[in-house]
């Protein structure tokens, strides 16, 4: 009877076992490569799959999401004979896991070293200035030879990025004060061009500001002649209106005399040559309003100031009141 229990116990236990080997499950995005005594089968998708336990065995269970892998630093040697040290990025996918599993051992370090020759060959035949500067031309190129290459192993690389590179020490203090130069000589001519500008926006200013403060003086000096010019005009028209005779002219010219003679630095006078004809016509002017006056006097002379004397009939002279000029 406990032989019996020990046997069924054992059986029990088989079937569990073979259960468990005859139900695989696969996650998404994974697949399992069956061998039956050691040979390719076939290949298990994800989901629930039945495989004959005790012959069927899985070989490999692959991701088939996309895989980032960096390799480290590599040693290059460019055109001009720099070494630099450049950092890779790989972005692949697999997309057939029999080929994967099958036509190469280890299809990362095939793919690394097969990026490391790539990029000798890429790298040895650019200078370092270019080599700095053609990184989406070195990403297309490396791709497409990995491309090529990895696609028998059923491998897609979607992408390659040069995550750095890095030139000697040397070269990179040089380039720097050679940046550095460039910088300052960008500032330079930022700060040269800043003040040519300025320079030429002032002189524009001052130049619009003079013509317009011409234009200015001219628009006065026309409104202030032709102000004069009307004011003239009015005074002869008043003048010609009242039919002034030349006595009133000579007394109106003796008053603006007194107006000739203003201000403190006026040390020579310039009498001019009609001054005496208004003094005739004054002297005219002043007799005609004059009468005679009873005195005695030399037969040359005039008595009393203000006065002017008139020869009489009987050889004497008659004083003759002067009236006040006011």
């Amino acid at each position: 009877m406990p032989s019996i229990i020990i046997v069924l116990v054992i059986l029990v236990v088989l079937v569990f076992i073979a259960l468990i080997k005859t139900i695989q499950v696969i996650p998404q995005a994974s697949a399992a490569i069956v061998e039956r005594f050691g040979r390719y089968t076939r290949t298990l998708n994800a989901g629930l799959n039945i495989v004959v336990p005790f012959i069927d065995s899985i070989r490999n269970r692959i991701d088939l999401r996309e895989q980032v892998v960096p390799f480290p630093p590599q040693p290059v040697i460019t055109q001009d004979n720099l070494v630099v040290n450049i950092d890779t990025v790989i972005y692949y996918q697999v997309t057939d896991a029999r080929a994967a599993t099958y036509e190469v051992a280890s299809y990362i370090q095939a793919i690394e070293q097969l990026t490391v020759t790539t990029l000798r060959n890429i790298i040895g035949g650019m200078d370092l200035e270019r080599t700095l500067t053609s990184r989406e031309e070195i990403n297309a190129a490396l791709r497409g030879v990995l491309d090529e290459a990895t696609g028998k192993w059923g491998i897609r690389v979607n992408r390659v990025e040069l995550k750095a590179i890095e030139p000697p020490t040397s070269i990179q203090d040089s380039m720097e004060k050679q940046m550095r130069a460039d910088r300052d000589k960008r500032a330079a001519i930022l700060t040269a061009e800043g003040i040519r500008q300025s320079q030429i926006l002032t002189a524009e200013g001052e130049k619009q500001s003079a013509i317009l403060r011409a234009e200015g003086e001219a628009k006065a000096a026309a409104l202030r002649a032709e102000g004069e010019a009307q004011a003239i005009r009015t005074v002869f028209e008043s003048i010609h209106a009242g039919d002034p005779d030349q006595k009133l002219l000579s007394y109106q010219y003796l008053q603006m005399l007194p107006k000739i003679a203003e201000g403190d630095a006026n040390k020579l006078w310039i009498v001019p040559s009609e001054i005496g004809d208004a003094l005739k016509g004054l002297s005219g002017a002043i007799g005609s309003f004059g009468g005679p006056l009873s005195g005695n006097g030399g037969g040359n002379g005039a008595a009393g100031s203000g006065g002017s004397g008139v020869p009489r009939q009987n050889g004497g002279t008659e004083r003759r009141e002067q009236p006040p000029i006011d």
